[in-house]
């Protein structure tokens, strides 16, 4: 009678273990498209302003989501097989690429914070001279698209202020035909209307450029950061539970 009730009991653990590995796996895919998302919106929603940035950190970490968020969808096939079959090769695999996709959840999400914390000072050091000294030069036609998107999209002119144009190789060449500054920084972009420098006629903003990228770029990167560990938490509970299905599968009889 031990026995029937103790058989049962596992039964009854093992189905249990296999529904919870179920409803994970429909958490884990609605995650993993959430992962992907987040890596391709990083990507695509202003992507222009990359070329502005002196590291490649900001890009790194939106394609190690974008590759952490394919691999999810994959294994999550992968995850039901092994639960259905109930073969301990199968969950092995799964469990091992669940691992994987947590270690590269979580290093996309450090690397969001540790880039997140030097961001300001990553800018301030080097966004003006990347501004004043490739725009509108020969071969830095992306930086110069990107400046141009920049003020534009932001209502901004200039690094810190629209004086820093004064100093550019573009307003001081002959390219910029008495411009003052470029004309993407004018509330209404007409030719040459660079040439006044009012506040009537561009924009002027406290803090310039800097303060609205930088705005812009911590806010990705929370998102970044959030998506990252918190999908990678929940795997923890799915090696958990996969975990606790292979040791239920290893110990009934054959």
């Amino acid at each position: 009678m031990t026995a029937v009730y103790k058989d049962e009991e596992a039964d009854w653990l093992t189905v249990c273990l296999k529904y919870l590995l179920f409803v994970f796996n429909f958490l884990f895919w609605v995650g993993g498209v959430a992962v992907l998302g987040v890596g391709v919106w990083t990507l695509v929603e202003k992507s222009d302003y990359l070329s502005l940035l002196a590291s490649s950190t900001f890009a790194v970490s939106a394609y190690i989501l974008i590759l952490a968020g394919s691999m999810v969808v994959v294994t999550g096939f992968l995850g039901c097989c092994a639960v259905i079959r109930e073969q301990k090769s199968c969950l092995s695999m799964y469990f091992f690429c669940l691992l994987v996709i947590f270690l590269i959840e979580l290093v996309a999400g450090v690397l969001a914070y540790v880039y997140y914390q030097r961001l300001s000072e990553e800018l301030k050091q080097h966004l003006n001279q990347t501004m004043t000294d490739n725009y509108a030069q020969p071969g830095r036609e992306a930086i110069t698209l990107a400046v141009d998107s920049l003020q534009q999209d932001f209502k901004c002119c200039g690094s810190n202020n629209s004086s820093d144009w004064m100093v550019s190789m573009y307003v001081s060449s002959k390219q910029a035909e008495d411009r003052l500054v470029p004309d993407s920084c004018c509330k209404t972009i007409t030719p040459h209307c660079g040439n006044r420098d009012h506040p009537s006629n561009i924009y002027k903003v406290e803090g310039g450029c800097i303060t609205k990228l930088e705005q812009f770029l911590a806010n990705h990167l929370l998102v970044i950061g959030a998506v990252g560990i918190g999908v990678a938490c929940l795997q923890v509970c799915g090696m958990v539970f996969t975990s606790c299905l292979y040791r239920r599968i290893k110990m009934e009889p054959y």
